[in-house]
């Protein structure tokens, strides 16, 4: 714009010369009456265009500056939803082993009522053998002999006499328990005996109680023979 303007003062000059040369004083007068107006008003307008011209370099500037911050702020919130994206994966990472947890105590808490079950059954089943031998016992004394105690640990004793002629009052003694698994369980003999592994394993296999004790008797009869 000053480019301009110098060049639109030199063409002037240029053009007031060869005025002069073909006008009077009266008309140059007025011509430079014209040609000072038009330098106020041109200066005027130079001077409002170079007040816009800095106007513009501030906005210019302050739309940069407003485009950085927007772009600062633009990379917070960038960071920021990274921030949560990376939260929410967590948590749902939470959620997910919190379930895998409920879901293991309850597979844990099912399993123990399971076993818990198991053992009142067994328990249950183990009591009512028990009653029976009780309930067994004067027949057992009557037949065979036999006198039958409850020790610790819910056994029983069982008490042979009048086994050895010679000594009627010894006794030969077994106890018995039931075990786990709600078999029955030698758990000593006295004398001892080689065929008592058998005779329990049989017992479990034929549930023939009375049989058992009978058997039992006759290995301490032969045993006092010998």
């Amino acid at each position: 714009a000053e480019d301009e303007i110098i060049l639109f003062e030199r063409e002037m000059k240029e053009f007031w010369t060869k005025l002069k040369s073909i006008y009077g004083t009266e008309q140059i007068n007025q011509t430079s009456a014209l040609r000072d107006s038009c330098k106020e008003s041109i200066k005027a307008l130079s001077e409002k265009w170079s007040k816009k011209l800095k106007e513009g370099d501030l906005m210019i500037d302050k739309i940069q500056e407003y485009s950085n911050e927007i772009l600062q702020q633009t990379q917070r919130i960038s960071e920021n939803q990274e921030h949560l994206t990376e939260i929410k994966s967590n948590l749902n990472q939470e959620e997910e082993q919190k379930k895998n947890l409920t879901d293991s105590i309850q597979e844990l808490k099912e399993e123990l009522m399971k076993k818990k079950e198991i053992i009142s059954s067994k328990n249950k089943a183990a009591k009512e053998r028990m009653e029976r031998l009780c309930k067994s016992k004067v027949l057992f004394e009557e037949r065979l002999g036999l006198e039958i105690r409850r020790i610790h640990n819910e056994q029983l004793q069982f008490i042979f006499r009048h086994i050895d002629h010679k000594d009627p009052d010894k006794p030969y003694v077994f106890t018995l328990s039931i075990n786990e698994q709600g078999d029955y369980e030698v758990t000593s003999c006295t004398p001892p005996l080689d065929c008592i592994a058998e005779l329990q394993l049989k017992v479990r296999e034929t549930n023939n109680f009375s049989a058992f004790v009978a058997n039992i008797r006759k290995a301490f009869t032969a045993l006092s023979h010998k």
